[in-house]
């Protein structure tokens, strides 16, 4: 059903990149709005970009502007979130979903969530 999947993290050097992937298995990812999240431990969820179905939309976190690109190809059925320049707070486990709007919010559907994958900078 409305099930994602992520992939794609790792152990990186600050200043050092990663690409995550979205991906979905049992639905056509393209009719959806997909945002990426992340937790870091003792801290809340927080948002981290967002794309819209089409892919003509993608807002992003200040803290993450000029570093992370978010991006989708439909033939894969996936959403991609490239992250260059790295730093130590970028730590946390990054999860997708599905949004209803990327635009001043993103809510989300939560239980479309997966279980995560983790980031860690650190030198």
């Amino acid at each position: 059903q409305l099930q994602l999947a992520e992939s794609g993290g790792g152990l990186v050097q600050p200043g050092g990149s990663l690409k995550l992937a979205c991906a979905a298995s049992a639905f056509t990812l393209n009719s959806y709005n997909i945002g990426w999240f992340r937790q870091a431990p003792g801290k809340e969820r927080e948002g981290v970009s967002c794309i819209s179905s089409g892919g003509g939309i993608s807002n992003y976190a200040d803290s993450v502007k000029g570093r992370f690109a978010i991006s989708r190809d439909n033939a894969k059925n996936t959403v991609y979130l490239q992250m260059n320049n790295l730093k130590p707070e970028d730590t946390a486990i990054y999860y997708c979903g599905i949004c209803l709007a990327c635009g001043t919010s993103w809510p989300s559907l939560r239980r479309s969530w997966g279980q995560g994958t983790q980031v860690t900078v650190s030198s």
